[in-house]
């Protein structure tokens, strides 16, 4: 725990939690929202051959869509369990690095 918050500039042991909690809530949150979004469009696993490549496909496609979902998320998760500083930078510094660092300029 020490670690980190060193690492996350955090000062208490519930700070950590309330993060370790705001992770967990915002995964499991993005994929039931995801579900009946990507159903809505017609992406089902269905509409996909059973050959691998189309499951290697299939599986790429969901996870570009619900990244999105889950970055979405994890602000507003963060901002009602009081930690929207921290995500808010944890959201600049990640987008940073994927290249989308000019949205926050």
């Amino acid at each position: 725990m020490k670690k980190l918050k060193e690492r996350w500039g955090i000062e208490s042991n519930f700070g950590i939690i309330m993060i370790l909690l705001v992770f967990s809530v915002t995964g499991s949150s993005a994929l039931k929202i995801a579900r009946p979004l990507l159903d809505y469009i017609g992406f089902t696993r269905d509409n996909f051959a059973d050959d691998w490549y189309f499951s290697i496909l299939y599986w790429t496609v969901r996870i570009l869509i619900i990244f999105p979902i889950y970055q979405i998320l994890l602000i507003i998760f963060g901002w009602l369990f009081g930690q929207f500083k921290f995500f808010w930078n944890f959201e600049k510094k990640m987008l940073s690095r994927l290249g989308l660092g000019f949205l926050f300029k």
